[in-house]
């Protein structure tokens, strides 16, 4: 174990109170000690943090690192932003339970590949598969893995549904006996150290498949519920539509009913915050308030920056949840040469018209205008951040299907070109209020999912240097609080969170004029089954001085 002693920074303390100039003693683990001018004690490392922010370590509360985590344990570049605990199994896909079939099991390890946009090949080739159970699994993390930051789970309502019903979990409602089995396994992970069960009413597959969870029916809901409410401090995590079909109204007029009187804490992904958004669940900002007025146990998960924005030709996803499932199989095939066919095929591009015709309403490239040809793979063009969609239709021949003309840009651009989208959001006013809402739990990231479109990653440090530094809308000490102590209160992480003795030691030491969300880079680190290397995006480190974990330096960038 570090002893360590911080001298001369400025604590932010997590706790929403004001910054104060203060030491910190670390010893064992823990933080027992914070004063001024503390001497030095023994043979402790002492840190100047003169000039610097020392914060409590940062909490992502939306990551997928269930199965990534295996074959990037050191988590780059996390611990570089200064991220100390990352919250896991969201959205209802987990790794936890698995189910005994074969045919179950490589179900429920596609669905988490596809919707999270994760390479297929390390699920097989870098995780063991030495569990069932949720609890063999934890065990099995802690044998295999030592990861520099803290990890915590949810036990996944897909996961639950395969391992107790096999296939046909993803096929039907579930009998009485099946809920009972879904319940002692949901009783067994709670008991090993899950911080709750999520679930997911929104997504469905490049097929048009409904995710195992939306064939739940509300008895399937209830019992779940009785079993969490067992288990005190738990919470409850679900996504509802408000993308994709835009079904986010219907779902809370579902949950509600089932969930306002729990004794458990609910998170609801969310209240729409952005431009287009607004005129089809725009309703939910005024439900969010109703349920507070009322004193509902309900917490709207919301991020400050719009969901990944990357769309590269690679990953079906983007094309299958705007329902242009011909694209969507052209984006899934993974040779080169077979894909170029494709393109060039008159036969594949009649299917693939008429596949753009079916695009939802809502489906970003029905608004060419928000479609960014950010990148060429060959540097031909058009291409460029200030290059729409609708600038290469405008140029391209009158009457020319927009399905052809992204075709034949890509012939010309490469397979390696990527796309991007521009989300507004509806109001800065909004951001604003969410950071002071009581029943607003932010910092959803979705890091370790879609690698190739870049999630997260350093978004806080944005959210930092954008609402304190630049436009001053908010103080530092609100903008810690909403990454740490009120999301360690939501979740029941009562050792962490806060600068407080007694409290482990997960601590930021950051220099706020040299700290930024750092530009995109490829990292060639990703198996691909073959013993070759893909690649993700992602960043340098913000950087921190130093991040600690538990006590232990696990990024030593300044000192």
């Amino acid at each position: 174990m570090y002893n360590i002693l911080i001298k001369n920074g400025t604590v932010v303390d997590g706790a929403n109170n004001p910054p104060r100039k203060a030491d910190v003693r670390i010893a064992n683990g823990k933080i027992v000690g914070i004063g001024d001018s503390l001497e030095r004690q023994g043979a402790e490392r002492v840190v100047d943090a003169e000039g610097c922010y020392v914060t409590p370590g940062f909490i992502e509360t939306h990551n997928h690192y269930d199965a990534p985590m295996w074959w990037m344990p050191n988590m780059f570049p996390l611990p570089g932003y200064g991220i100390t605990t990352t919250i896991n199994g969201n959205c209802g896909f987990a790794a936890a339970p698995v189910p005994r079939s074969e045919d179950a099991k490589n179900a429920m390890i596609k669905i988490f590949s596809f919707f999270e946009d994760i390479p297929l090949s390390p699920f097989h080739s870098e995780l063991p598969w030495d569990w069932q159970t949720w609890g063999e699994y934890r065990e099995s993390m802690q044998r295999h893995l030592k990861v520099p930051v803290n990890f915590e789970f949810f036990c996944g309502h897909q996961s639950l549904r395969l391992a107790a019903m096999g296939m046909d979990g993803a096929k039907r409602a579930a009998t009485d006996e099946e809920i009972a089995t879904m319940q002692d396994m949901l009783r067994e992970a709670l008991s090993a150290g899950t911080i709750g069960f999520s679930s997911n009413l929104l997504d469905y597959d490049d097929e048009g498949n409904p995710v195992p969870s939306l064939l739940a029916q509300d008895k399937e809901f209830e019992a779940l519920f009785d079993v969490l409410e067992e288990f005190p401090g738990k919470t409850f995590q679900f996504i509802i539509g408000v993308f994709q079909r835009f079904t986010g109204v219907q779902d809370m007029e579902r949950m509600v009913p089932l969930l306002k009187d729990r004794k458990f804490k609910s998170q609801w992904g969310g209240v729409p915050t952005l431009s287009y958004q607004m005129a089809r669940v725009g309703e939910l900002v005024e439900r969010h308030e109703e349920y507070k007025a009322k004193g509902y146990p309900l917490y709207t998960g919301w991020t400050h920056v719009p969901p990944a924005t990357q769309i590269n030709f690679n990953s079906s996803l983007t094309f299958a949840q705007s329902n242009i499932l011909v694209w969507a199989e052209f984006a899934s095939e993974m040779n080169q040469n077979r894909k170029l066919a494709m393109l060039q095929d008159e036969t594949w591009r009649e299917k693939a018209r008429a596949s753009w015709d079916q695009a939802y309403e809502q489906a970003m490239f029905r608004r060419p205008e928000v479609v960014i040809m950010r990148d060429s793979q060959f540097k031909v063009g058009p291409y460029g951040s200030d290059v729409t969609f609708r600038d290469v239709i405008d140029a391209a021949p009158a009457g020319k299907h927009p399905s052809d003309i992204l075709a034949d840009w890509i012939l010309d651009n490469g397979l390696g070109s990527t796309l991007g989208y521009d989300m507004i959001k509806a109001s800065e006013d909004q951001m604003v209020g969410l950071f002071h809402d009581p029943n607003a739990v932010g910092n959803l990231s979705d890091s370790g999912a879609h690698a190739q479109m870049l999630c997260g990653i350093g978004d806080h440090i944005d959210m930092i240097k954008k609402y304190v530094v630049r436009e001053k809308k908010i103080p530092i000490e609100l903008a810690i609080h909403n990454i740490t102590g009120k999301l360690a209160a939501f979740f029941g992480l009562d050792d962490r969170g806060v600068i407080e003795e007694g409290r482990n030691a997960d601590i930021a030491i950051w220099h706020i004029d040299e700290v930024e969300r750092r530009p995109m880079i490829k990292e060639f680190d990703v198996p691909d089954g073959s013993g070759g290397r893909g690649y993700r995006y992602t960043r340098e480190p913000a950087p921190m001085r130093m991040t600690i974990a538990n006590g232990e330096p696990i990024f030593d960038g300044g000192f």
